[in-house]
């Protein structure tokens, strides 16, 4: 299978390249939720970014939420942004447009106080984003080298094949990415307990392999202090009962088997949530390990794209990034052919090598990096959009 080295992108003026063009309309907060939506229905090209904060957060917690919606608003999947507001929320509508107009892609806003009706909002998104729109598609593509790229990782529905088959050949595709000089992120921090001296291991320095072991360490002590009662002191309590029926029984079995994505490339640094790598390489993002929120700050970071691992069966996308769902359940990849894109369920029935799904896993990168839809697009799956409220740090 000859696999090439390059693929035809989007460039942005900021440098980075989208495999992606879409218009990304984004509230600054809940109460634009309904409006947003109205002008995206009226707009064929975009996609919306609905969620439930913007207001009433302090701290941290504000800061994720800013953090997340201006990574949103910089991903290069996206050409031009239409922000809507409502007037008097916490995060800014000033503050999103200025961010992304310093990056040099075009934005345009609508604040639904200043208009006086949502309906009035509705019409007055419409026609701001018509010419986004128009100029869009207008937009050739170029081509570019895979150095260009990001991958994020990301596994939901564990069963024990996921861990066999399913990981272990994303791996092998994330470190072929990280070799020609794009960049991996791998994420879920509380599914990594017990494999944390691993991944240390793979520090590139000292301080990242401590900054490793800290932050696992950091959701190990939270979630002891959240599982204090005697009836949840067991580990692998934190099992979802989904993985344990698809026979994975313990915190660390389960890690062991999520790491296996990662590959073997060494690990360049730890992220904060929807931060972006400042280089190439493989990071760690620290997440939660709810598929949405998780998905969420690999997009916000960068990812143009996202590989899915899932065992048990899991249907959802990602609205303007798309999502490779890749399984090493035969049984289950012929059940949900409508959802699934890739199946590693032949390693272990002894047709197809790690290295033979991994080689399937990059040229469906590729294709999907050319415009090929993956079966979550083609299904207009879009609820791996979610900004946690973080209370763990």
């Amino acid at each position: 299978m000859k696999i090439d080295n390059m693929f035809y992108g989007y460039e942005r003026k900021d440098g980075q390249v989208g495999v992606r063009n879409h218009l990304a309309i984004i509230p600054t907060v809940f109460c634009a939720n309904t409006v947003a939506k109205r002008i995206s229905n009226s707009l064929s090209g975009s996609v919306v970014f609905c969620h439930g904060v913007g207001c009433a957060q302090v701290g941290y917690d504000f800061e994720m939420t800013a953090r997340t919606l201006i990574g949103i608003g910089l991903h290069p999947n996206f050409g031009a942004v239409l922000i809507v507001g409502n007037g008097c929320e916490r995060f800014k509508v000033s503050e999103l447009f200025k961010a992304i107009l310093e990056s040099g892609k075009p934005v345009e806003k609508v604040v639904i106080q200043e208009e006086g009706n949502s309906s009035t909002a509705v019409s007055k998104g419409i026609k701001l984003s018509l010419p986004l729109l128009q100029d869009l598609s207008e937009q050739p593509k170029k081509q570019f080298p895979l150095s260009c790229l990001t991958i994020g990782l990301e596994c939901g529905g564990t069963d024990a094949t996921s861990g066999i088959a399913a990981n272990p050949a994303v791996g092998f595709a994330s470190d072929f990415i990280v070799n020609k000089g794009g960049t991996a992120i791998f994420s879920e921090t509380n599914e990594l307990l017990g494999a944390e001296h691993i991944l240390a291991r793979r520090a590139v320095s000292s301080n990242v392999s401590e900054k490793i072991l800290k932050t696992i360490a950091n959701v190990e002590n939270k979630l002891a202090e959240e599982t204090a009662d005697p009836c949840y002191k067991n580990r692998s309590a934190l099992i979802s009962t989904g993985n344990f029926d698809g026979g994975v029984s313990t915190v660390a079995e389960k890690a062991l088997g999520n790491i296996a994505k990662s590959g073997s490339a060494p690990i360049q640094g730890v992220l904060g949530f929807a931060e972006k790598p400042k280089v190439p390489g493989l990071y760690f993002m620290d997440t939660h390990s709810h598929d949405a929120e998780s998905t969420t700050g690999l997009a916000a970071g960068g990812a143009q794209i996202i590989l899915f691992t899932t065992g048990r069966g899991t249907p959802t996308g990602f609205p303007g990034v798309p999502v490779i769902k890749i399984t090493g359940n035969d049984s289950l990849y012929h059940r949900m052919t409508e959802n699934i894109d890739i199946n590693t369920g032949t390693i272990l029935q002894g047709i197809a090598t790690i290295r033979d799904a991994g080689r399937e896993i990059i040229k469906e990168i590729i294709n999907v990096a050319n415009g090929k839809r993956t079966k979550a697009e083609m299904m207009s799956h879009d609820e791996l959009f979610s900004i946690p409220r973080w209370t763990w740090i």
